[in-house]
């Protein structure tokens, strides 16, 4: 049923500059990203062509110079950049991307900090 395919990419990680304290501003931090791009797969289902459906190759690529193109003071627009760059590929009308620090600078005993956020195409956050 269209618009229920999702192509699931876990686990994408980059280094990139995000954050408001000095160090964060200083150097680039490792970050995980998961994104899941609502696409229909039908016609790939049927067809095993890469034609008909969409390349998640390119996909991370885009993501990941998103990721490290600039700087981003929040987690939040960090997101909103990836989930731009994700609705920009043809035949994508949604998308959700979770972005986390894997070292964030706080005191204590946090394994990561991070943001998820759905977006569609045409909507404006």
């Amino acid at each position: 049923m269209a618009g229920t395919d999702l192509i699931e990419l876990r686990g994408l990680r980059v280094m990139g500059s995000v954050g408001v304290l000095p160090e964060e501003r200083s150097r680039l931090q490792p970050l995980e990203l998961d994104v899941d791009v609502v696409v229909d797969l039908a016609a790939a289902g049927h067809s095993d062509a890469l034609v008909d459906t969409v390349d998640y190759g390119a996909i991370c690529e885009a993501v990941a110079a998103a990721c490290t193109s600039t700087h981003h003071d929040l987690l939040e627009r960090l997101a909103q950049v990836v989930a731009d760059v994700v609705l920009g590929f043809d035949g994508i009308p949604a998308v959700t991307v979770a972005v986390r620090k894997l070292r964030p600078p706080v005191p204590s005993q946090l394994a990561t900090a991070g943001v998820r956020i759905q977006r569609r195409a045409g909507q404006h956050a």
